[in-house]
């Protein structure tokens, strides 16, 4: 992937200043999970699994246990993760106020890309980039179809697939405002950041991402917990983790040079969505799963990432992105 230079800029952050910034943003994100008694998880004492196990199973919950899908955990967690998201994005535009000449300062929410940039003029212009991760999923999508489980088919209703599954607690995490919060301080705080420290390009895309990715290694702990806190589980929670960290790490490179190639926050937002709620592929179990179809499901998976590949640079083509002219 060949990237332009950056767009002129008075630089208004040393490199340094900016990475302080940024884990400052990280860190507050993933401490607020921990701030008070009603956002920790608790765990009992002493282990609760067989070493015997080759793969420990996730064990049964016990009294007073608190852990991260129960509703009145997932509700402390959404507020304080909205304060802190809010709280980065003014940090970041406070820090524009301060050390910004006259006309960065007018920038204002431009450089958060909270806002579509004014010089769209097409419809496809506006909607190719929310496109790209679907097609990139053509695999998942093609077994979904084979399950008559695409919308308004079968086996899909409007009560089971959207008003449960989206309204729930874990419904709004995982596909809304999980999604929203994440990008805004992972992509729209972080990347402004970064961009104002005259970061080139392709450290914004390759570097920042591992902020992200660092994030999510806090859950080995929870992990480790809930398989049983032996010395198998572990082993599979530090492989889990490491794991996450690599798969989001790259997604995150994706969401990032979603976010400089179109200048807002709304497609990294709708594609965090979708692959939560589509989750990790599984190629090799839909194609033992569907036998008779496994070469029709791998071809819709080379034609997805063949299709995803082509129109990266096209479907990203944005006009009045402040990242990228």
């Amino acid at each position: 992937m060949s990237l332009p230079p950056p767009p002129p800029l008075v630089e208004q952050l040393t490199t340094t200043q900016a990475h302080v910034l940024a884990l400052a943003f990280a860190s507050a994100y993933v401490g607020s999970l921990y701030m008070s008694r009603h956002t920790r998880l608790s765990f009992a004492k002493g282990s609760s699994g067989s070493e015997q196990q080759q793969q420990p199973q996730v064990r049964m919950k016990e009294r007073h246990e608190r852990w991260r899908d129960d509703d009145e955990v997932i509700r402390a967690r959404l507020t304080v993760c909205a304060c802190v998201t809010v709280g980065c994005c003014a940090a970041v535009l406070g820090v524009q106020w301060c050390h910004g000449s006259p006309s960065t300062r007018l920038l204002g929410l431009h450089t958060l890309s909270l806002r579509v940039p004014s010089s769209l003029s097409t419809l496809s212009e506006a909607l190719t980039p929310h496109l790209l991760t679907p097609l990139l999923f053509a695999g998942p999508l093609y077994t979904t179809f084979l399950d008559r489980a695409l919308p308004f088919m079968t086996f899909w209703s409007i009560q089971h697939d959207i008003v449960d599954k989206f309204t729930s607690w874990q419904g709004l995490r995982n596909y809304i405002l999980g999604p929203i919060t994440e990008e805004l301080v992972f992509r729209s705080c972080i990347l402004a950041v970064t961009y104002m420290a005259g970061t080139g390009r392709k450290s914004m895309i390759f570097l920042t991402p591992l902020y992200f990715g660092l994030a999510h290694v806090h859950r080995a702990w929870e992990t480790f917990n809930m398989l049983g806190r032996t010395r198998t589980a572990a082993k599979q929670s530090i492989l889990m983790s490491t794991f996450q960290f690599a798969y989001t790490t790259l997604f995150g490179s994706y969401c990032a040079y979603l976010f400089l190639r179109t200048g807002t926050v709304l497609p990294p937002i709708t594609a965090h969505a979708f692959c939560n709620v589509m989750g990790l592929p599984q190629v090799g179990y839909e194609m033992r799963r569907f036998s008779e179809k496994r070469w029709w499901i791998l071809l819709a998976y080379i034609f997805g990432i063949i299709g995803f590949v082509n129109r990266l640079e096209p479907w990203t083509r944005t006009r009045g992105s402040l990242f990228w002219t």
